[in-house]
């Protein structure tokens, strides 16, 4: 075995410790970076998705790979069982879970992010030397503010994960949980984990156990403190912003490692994700501080928006009534929501639409940004079932078309076409923009029942409209009994 190992180059700690990385682990580490940005904007449209999802995998192995040749692994058998087990695990939970459940995984998988970082900092803290973290002295102060960053954000993001899978699995309450004086202890709780990650970084090596203890259980705690204050209706900037944190809990533990592809990657998820939660504060109207800070300007007194009001007199139609109607419309706008993909009715809605359109009637589609509980969950439900990316609109692309719309057909969707949110100053939706249905001439709206409320838990005006026929009823059952009237 020479200097650097069986493969005859440096280690990532190594080079850490003595000097730049080998050339063509950097070249390597530089073509997967290409590989994550290739694949972050294949996904930024439905059309190219795929492509991305396949260079994001492609950049990937050649990260892991180059990390294994570069590093004097102990039991090369022990790694490659561990990344089998992981795979497995991978594809099984892939092919078995369903797309109404995506949000709560995709926060599920965030949480083992922050805890593989939490993980991998304790682990360099307790065996600095594998790491080559050492110096005379221990642990150098700039790896400990590495370290304690790591630990910190990784904390953070697997805490709030936690909640926000809580929340998004119906486990808990999606309603806000307003502590008293939660802005106070907010504050201070972020403000000691700033102050015990400095005294970490200058403290000896017998005085920094106790530190990173307490920084550790403080970071579990305001992770779990600035999610609990945040409604439903936030929910899907959320795990967003949850994707941002464990891109900068990664990144951090690259610089604690050496491992230029971790940095690279991290700091390409933690802006993606920033930059994505942006947006969507931006489309919702919403303030991208007062979200990240945990309900920042929420209101303490709750308001009168949280609870179905006293029931008020509705029409209620049949599928008879609704193909009827379609067959004589001339244009037709379909808002599709979670409840069309809880129950899997993009299919029998793509069949009816096809049948609107032999018939000569113009069917577009509206996505709301926050439309099934994460960002891009209505496209991937329609791509799957194969609408035509063209008749696919935004919020701000088609809301104009509702005056000229015969029928707004809305299909599992409630807070995104809800009037409160631009007339009731009560309403925990207050402010974020909306379909404005209530100009189109005709609403038909599936419901399984009026007993229940949106996911931001308020009763909805477009009920009880004139213009709007209640179609109560399992959302894919309807659509195929007005399939099947429409013959």
């Amino acid at each position: 075995m020479n200097a650097y190992g069986d493969s005859g180059l440096p280690s990532v700690a190594e080079a850490a410790a003595h000097g730049p990385v080998n050339p063509w682990v950097a070249l390597a580490y530089l073509v997967s970076g290409v590989f994550f940005i290739l694949a972050l904007r294949g996904l930024s449209s439905p059309a190219t998705s795929r492509t991305g999802n396949r260079f994001g995998m492609i950049g990937m192995l050649i990260a892991v790979v180059t990390t294994l040749v570069t590093h004097d692994i102990a039991n090369i058998v022990e790694i490659l069982i561990a990344i089998a087990l992981g795979g497995v695990i991978g594809i099984t939970i892939a092919r078995r879970i369903a797309m109404t459940s995506m949000p709560e995984l995709v926060a599920a998988f965030h949480s083992l992010v922050g805890l593989a970082a939490v993980l991998v900092g304790w682990a360099a803290y307790l065996n600095p030397g594998a790491f080559g973290l050492l110096t005379d002295t221990g642990i150098g102060a700039v790896s400990k503010v590495e370290m304690g960053l790591g630990i910190a954000i990784g904390a953070i993001t697997f805490s709030g994960s936690v909640i926000a899978f809580l929340k998004l699995s119906g486990r808990m309450s999606g309603s806000p949980i307003l502590l008293p004086a939660r802005h106070v202890i907010n504050l201070g709780t972020l403000a000691a984990i700033i102050v015990l990650t400095a005294l970490f970084a200058m403290a000896g090596p017998a005085e920094t156990m106790p530190l990173i203890i307490a920084l550790t259980v403080l970071a579990f705690a305001i992770g779990f403190l600035l999610i609990i204050p945040i409604g439903g209706a936030d929910m899907p900037v959320v795990v967003s912003m949850l994707n941002s944190y464990s891109g900068w809990a990664a990144a951090a533990m690259g610089f604690t490692l050496g491992n230029t592809a971790m940095i690279i990657t991290g700091a390409l998820v933690g802006s993606s994700g920033a930059i994505l939660s942006y947006i969507m504060c931006r489309a919702m109207n919403r303030s991208f501080i007062s979200v990240i800070a945990g309900g920042f300007g929420a209101d303490d007194s709750g308001g009168a928006g949280g609870e179905a009001r006293e029931q008020r007199p509705y029409k209620q139609g049949s599928a008879a009534d609704a193909a009827f109607m379609l067959e004589q419309a001339e244009k037709v706008i379909i808002i599709p929501g979670y409840g069309m993909a809880v129950a899997q009715a993009q299919h029998a809605l793509r069949e009816m639409a096809d049948m609107l359109e032999e018939k000569g009637v113009e069917v577009k589609y509206a996505i709301h940004p926050v439309a099934g509980r994460m960002p891009g969950h209505m496209n991937v439900l329609l791509a799957e079932a194969q609408v035509p990316y063209e008749n696919v609109f935004e919020l701000e692309d088609i809301n104009s078309e509702f005056a000229q719309a015969d029928v707004a057909f809305i299909i599992g969707a409630n807070d995104v076409v809800n009037p409160a949110a631009k007339t009731d100053k009560s309403s925990p939706i207050y402010g974020m923009p909306v379909f404005d249905v209530d100009k189109a001439k005709q609403v038909f709206f599936i419901k399984r029942s009026m007993g229940g409320v949106g996911y931001a838990g308020v009763d909805n005006d477009v009920f009880y409209m004139d213009q709007t026929m209640m179609l109560l009823s399992d959302a894919k059952k309807m659509v195929e009994e007005i399939v099947k009237a429409m013959d």
